[in-house]
């Protein structure tokens, strides 16, 4: 049987941190899936755990994140461990826990040949960013950048005039929460599980994210999710074979581990 691939986000759209969960609309008990420092992090309920340990069963569960390698490591989901995942929005390929050497040299190869260097964006975020705002800047996988911030001092102002300046450059940014993000163009989670697709023979692709660098791979799927949260429900976004849902916080994270558990039955 032709095997259904499904990749999912992580933060905001499987797992919530505590300021995420939004926890108005839900009635389940969570799980603690990240601790970091013996310190709790990042939840679901145990009923969306459920769901989901029951796709990675019958399905190629395919985490995809923006976390590095390493903050990825930090996460433990429901279920058998999976053999992909795709970290640093697509730089990094995991197979069985280990980096695909081969992906990340093709990567860096493309971003050398079509974008301005990561220097140089750094140097733009360092160089306009008030450090009132600012509280860290951090880069992931010498891949791109971001910067922790304080969300409600960050001039809207000043997140479209980087964003200007970066798409002439082969850049785009990202607002998630606290985070902001600038990331090289073609560096994408689509790319990353077509390869996965292709190596398991997967002939339908399922996928769900909350965020603008969720959003190519939400169009290259068959069939997609966003929550009623994060920058793709600011932005009304969607596409004919997106469903928009309503729900938000870890109830969305719910939501979409149920459609899930459906689309592969």
């Amino acid at each position: 049987m032709t095997p259904v691939l499904v990749a999912s986000d992580l933060d905001r759209t499987l797992i919530y941190s505590e300021a995420a969960l939004g926890l108005a609309d839900s009635t389940s008990p969570l799980l603690c899936v990240e601790t970091y420092r013996d310190r709790p992090l990042s939840y679901m309920t145990h009923t969306a755990a459920g769901l989901l340990a029951g796709v990675a069963r019958t399905a190629v569960f395919v985490p995809t994140t923006t976390r590095t390698r390493e903050q990825y490591e930090r996460v433990r989901l429901p279920g058998p461990a999976p053999r992909f995942a795709v970290c640093a929005n697509g730089g990094q390929l995991l197979v069985d826990g280990e980096p695909d050497a081969g992906w990340h040299a093709a990567v860096r190869r493309r971003l050398a040949a079509e974008c301005a260097t990561l220097a140089e964006v750094r140097t733009r975020l360092l160089r306009t960013a008030d450090p009132a705002w600012l509280l860290k800047e951090r880069v992931a996988e010498d891949l791109f950048a971001y910067l922790v911030v304080e969300r409600g001092q960050l001039p809207d102002a000043w997140v479209a005039d980087l964003a200007e300046w970066a798409a002439p450059r082969g850049w785009t940014v990202s607002l998630q929460g606290r985070k902001l993000y600038a990331v090289p163009e073609p560096l994408t989670k689509s790319a990353a599980v077509a390869e996965v697709a292709r190596r398991t023979g997967a002939a339908r692709v399922l996928a769900a994210g909350d965020s603008l660098l969720d959003a190519d791979l939400l169009l290259a799927a068959d069939r997609a999710w966003r929550p009623g949260h994060g920058e793709l429900a600011d932005l009304d976004w969607t596409a004919p074979h997106v469903t928009a849902l309503a729900a938000r916080g870890v109830t969305a994270g719910e939501e979409i581990a149920r459609a899930f558990a459906a689309a592969c039955t």
